[in-house]
């Protein structure tokens, strides 16, 4: 199936948008075909501010609706004590009030932008979608990351060449119990090293210290920036430390 044949099917979708480089595309292949779409961004304490910035950027140069649903996951005591399969809980809350705030608009088929690169098998949050009966078209059609990074270049989208973000709670071992403070300091600390030029990070909580975590390509500048890295992380973190297995 191609995209055009699947809005031709279902031309009037919801899509659960992340403001990522698969959500994007999708919602402009949506427009580019005529679906009737109306996309939903839910911010909670694991999607950081930027992600919401990028996803209003987007939906207003795509002259798209968009509607931002807040969702308090932490809230739910099995989410925030970060079992193994968290994510499953979190997707069934953060779409059980995706799938309200779309029917009340009138939207009853419901997408995301999980794509034939995605690897699905033993993850809980695809479990979870497929018990809601989401749909993802980019699967569907077997549209790869790298096929959906080329084709939102050529559509003229900046989200062509973002780096995937994983949300914040990934930055909390599992086991470890989630809270706000630790996503705020982590969303804070991740926000200094982007100011600094890193790109493609991530900071995880090491007990109580954060572990830097670079591609290879820039761990000589972490070397040489050791100083201001550590002065813009210390009100967040005692402790900072770099891994040398990066990511």
């Amino acid at each position: 199936m191609e995209l055009k044949g699947f809005f031709e099917r279902y031309p009037k979708v919801a899509l659960a948008f992340s403001g990522g480089v698969d959500s994007a595309y999708l919602l402009y292949a949506a427009k580019k075909y005529g679906a009737d779409v109306k996309a939903f961004f839910v911010k909670s304490q694991f999607q950081p501010e930027f992600e919401l910035r990028d996803a209003e950027e987007l939906a207003h140069s795509l002259n798209a609706d968009m509607e931002i649903i807040y969702c308090d996951v932490l809230a739910d005591a099995v989410v925030a004590d970060n079992p193994e399969n968290r994510c499953y809980y979190c997707k069934h809350r953060i779409f059980d009030m995706l799938r309200k705030a779309a029917g009340a608009a009138g939207y009853t088929c419901i997408i995301d932008g999980t794509n034939a690169s995605d690897l699905v098998a033993d993850r809980p949050g695809m479990k979870a979608l497929a018990e809601m009966e989401v749909l993802s078209p980019l699967r569907l059609c077997g549209l790869t990351k790298e096929e959906i990074r080329s084709r939102s270049k050529e559509a003229g989208l900046f989200t062509w060449n973002k780096p995937s973000y994983a949300c914040l709670a990934t930055r909390v071992p599992v086991g470890e119990k989630i809270t706000r403070e630790k996503l705020q300091r982590v969303e804070a600390s991740e926000k200094e090293l982007t100011a600094l030029g890193f790109s493609d990070f991530r900071i995880r909580l090491f007990g109580g210290a954060a572990r830097i975590q670079l591609r290879e390509d820039q761990m000589e500048k972490a070397v040489e920036l050791c100083g201001a890295v550590c002065q813009r992380l210390k009100p967040y973190f005692e402790i900072v430390l770099l891994d040398l297995e990066g990511r």
